[in-house]
């Protein structure tokens, strides 16, 4: 019984590795637009008080 299970065990363990990395993925897309949208307002508010 455990030889048939076997093929179905290891494919479940690399679809969730898979999960896992794109979770990772997606969460360091989010780090990086929230990151640059605190950057983008950082050089605003420098470059406004620059001109004024």
């Amino acid at each position: 019984m455990s030889s048939l299970l076997a093929p179905v065990l290891a494919t479940a363990a690399e679809e969730g590795k898979n999960i896992i990395l794109s979770m990772l993925v997606v969460g360091l897309v989010f780090i990086a637009v929230i990151g640059l949208g605190g950057l983008n307002g950082w050089f605003a508010r420098r470059r406004h008080r620059r001109h004024s």
